[in-house]
């Protein structure tokens, strides 16, 4: 298998040499780009695509949650791992609102940050306990009303493929459950997106919860 591209993006030059350090060691990885702000990693881009993009969120020019934004706009495939001294629940909703699959703190272990790089790139999503928590606290608050209420309606196949992929199924996984092409399960997962407004996996995991048809 082809190593994955990583993109690390964040202003503190003594952190980025030791998740440099940890991630070198890991053979599953390539790192392509070293970035101290959002600016100067969209810069990058243009020359060279990443997989995952570990992504610090307070960054000067272009902060975390500004540049995860342009990134969903204009480049759909990157997954973009947010990465942060912060666990307030506040940057974590943000993060995923702006279209992050993931977020971690900046003291997880090596093993962890390893694991969620190959999860968000296999899956598209990771989730930890913290994270989780956090998502459906705020599913239950008065923030998440008016979404809750809006009408969209999936069909049987819709919501049977929406179950798979809140379970973590790959695109494979999911056509050899349901006999299925792989192209035609992408061309469902397409749908859904655009019927629930989700930026990212974690979008239609939330939506799903809201809207019962998995249950936390």
């Amino acid at each position: 298998m082809k190593p994955i591209k990583l993109a690390i993006a964040d202003d503190h030059k003594i952190f980025r040499n030791g998740l440099k350090a940890t991630l070198e060691d890991c053979a599953d990885f390539s790192l392509i780009i070293e970035a101290s702000n959002g600016k100067e990693l969209i810069g990058q881009l243009a020359n060279q695509i990443p997989d995952v993009i570990l992504m610090d969120i307070k960054m000067p020019e272009m902060d975390g949650m500004q540049t995860t934004a342009h990134i969903r706009q204009h480049y759909q495939d990157i997954k973009v791992l947010a990465l942060s001294m912060h666990n307030e629940d506040k940057y974590i909703v943000d993060m995923m609102k702006a279209g992050a699959s993931g977020y971690l703190l900046k003291n997880a272990e090596p093993e962890e940050i390893i694991e969620a790089i190959k999860t968000v790139n296999q899956k598209g999503f990771y989730f930890n306990e913290h994270l989780s928590v956090t998502l459906i606290k705020q599913l239950v608050g008065p923030g998440h009303s008016e979404a809750a209420h809006q009408a969209v309606e999936l069909n049987e196949r819709e919501i049977a493929i929406l179950r798979l992929v809140c379970q973590e199924c790959s695109n494979q996984e999911i056509a050899d459950k349901i006999f299925l092409s792989v192209r035609t399960v992408e061309g469902y997962r397409a749908r859904l997106f655009e019927k629930t407004g989700s930026k990212n996996l974690v979008g239609l995991v939330i939506f799903a919860i809201k809207h019962g048809i998995i249950s936390v």
